[in-house]
């Protein structure tokens, strides 16, 4: 009787640990069927000539959003904060080294190298053209024909 009361507490994270793997491993394949059928189901409809909605491949229309999104944040002000950001850093690099440490000479070096660079990156912001707005294509039948022919009225 004494072994079972000093084992329970170890067999209690024994006994959760191998629950979540196995949770793990279940979830793992269930995500993996779920993505076989959407696969099949785009090819089918490959296959039948019909162009698949996005709604088809939501991961898919997803990753290529987001891949979108984040080109679009890659504008001019992102360099004007880089440069900012790089001026507030030489600036109290100069400060710290030049007052505190008692070196203003190599304060001035170190913290006016980053306050140049600062300075360059606010410059290049201002210079950039910014992100033009998006303009998706003109929507497509859903299920239509892949060609634009006109249907045939025999």
């Amino acid at each position: 009787m004494d072994d079972m009361q000093m084992a329970w507490p170890f067999l209690i994270p024994i006994v959760g640990t191998i629950c979540t793997f196995a949770y793990i491993i279940v979830l793992t394949l269930s995500k993996a069927r779920v993505r076989e059928l959407e696969v099949r189901e785009r090819i089918a409809l490959i296959e039948r000539g019909l162009v698949p909605p996005p709604e088809v491949d939501p991961r898919g229309f997803d990753r290529a959003m987001h891949r979108y999104e984040r080109n679009r944040y890659r504008s001019p002000g992102r360099h004007r904060r880089a440069g900012i950001t790089l001026m507030g850093v030489g600036f109290g690099l100069l400060m710290l080294i030049g007052v505190a440490g008692g070196a203003m000479n190599e304060g001035i070096g170190v913290g006016g190298f980053f306050v140049i660079m600062g300075l360059a990156f606010f410059i290049n912001g201002l210079f950039d053209h910014p992100a033009e707005d998006y303009s998706p294509a003109p929507p497509r039948a859903a299920n239509g024909p892949i060609s634009q022919e006109p249907p045939r009225r025999d």
